[in-house]
Parts: structure tokens; sequence; C-alpha cells
């Protein structure tokens, strides 16, 4: 479980390290509605891939390790930190473009996902503003595969805030 408290605490540790990251997934719909609407298992993270020694210091210095095992798919489009009581951190690295874009490498064959540069937005987790992914971001990833109940859940709370249609 990764309640709101140690979200703020992650993302404080961050930007004391001088971090740039962007709350995704579960959690991101959430500070962008504005409240908690659910349980999260996972806190999902993008961050600027030249910042990524120091995001992994910063989250080694709470007690977050790499784990290696089980991550599909891995490096380098995304890799996985833990605590001893069981918290994930989802983070996936991001190449930004100077037109505020980014990239996040899938593979190591040259297959990436673009992420506009206005997908980049704040929302509000316990009165305290946060970066996240944006709407329209979310809905995006939440398109091509059959949905969870969470997914479910997530965008009909992002239809019921932003008036956003979405296909499932």
């Amino acid at each position: 479980m990764f309640e709101a408290g140690a979200v703020l605490e992650v993302l404080r540790a961050l930007r004391a390290a001088g971090c740039a990251v962007w709350i995704a997934g579960g959690w991101g719909v959430d500070a962008l509605v504005g409240r908690v609407t659910r349980t999260h298992a996972d806190l999902d993270l993008l961050h600027r891939v030249e910042q990524e020694p120091a995001v992994i210091a910063a989250l080694e210095a709470l007690g977050y390790a790499e784990r290696l095992e089980g991550v599909v798919p891995g490096r380098p489009a995304r890799f996985v930190m833990a605590e001893p009581g069981g918290r994930e951190l989802d983070l996936h690295p991001l190449s930004f473009r100077p037109d505020g874009s980014a990239l996040q490498r899938l593979d190591d064959h040259g297959g990436a996902f673009t992420y506009p540069a206005d997908a980049f937005a704040s929302g509000v987790i316990e009165g305290v503003a946060v970066p996240c992914l944006s709407a329209a971001q979310q809905v995006t990833f939440h398109q091509g595969y059959e949905p969870r109940e969470r997914d479910l859940h997530d965008m009909a709370r992002l239809r019921e805030t932003f008036g956003i249609t979405t296909h499932f």
C-alpha cells in the first residue's frame, strides 16, 4: 500500500536532490482529481534520464533498492525500486527535447514512446501541488488493452472531473 504521506515524502526527497519528476498512473489520476479515490499498490514516476543517478541516490537514502526480478518490461523503458516495507516505485526515464516533449525508450532497438509537451501538468495531493501527467495523457495510456477494475475506476474519475470521453 502506498499512502499519500509516502508519496509526498518521496517527492520532497527528490525535489531536495534537484530531481524533476512527474506522477503517472493511479496516483497521477488522484493528483489531477485533487483527492485520493482508491488505494494504490505503487507510485509511478517519470524522471529526466540525465538525473537518474541523483534519483536513485535520493531514493536509496529513503531505503529503496532496485528490484531486478520480475520487472517486465525492464530497462530501458522502466525499472522498479522497492523498500523493505513493500512500497514500490515504478520509474520511467525520459529524454526531453528542446520543445518540451519527451521520449521514453522502450527497447534497445529504437522503439520509443513520445510524450507531447502538454503531457506535463500539475495536480494536488493532500493540499500540496505536485507535478503529474495531464488528464489527456492519462487517457492515452489507458487505451489499447483490456482495462482492469482500477483502470475503469481511474477513467471514471477523469470523466467526472474533466468531462473527458474514454473508450471503455
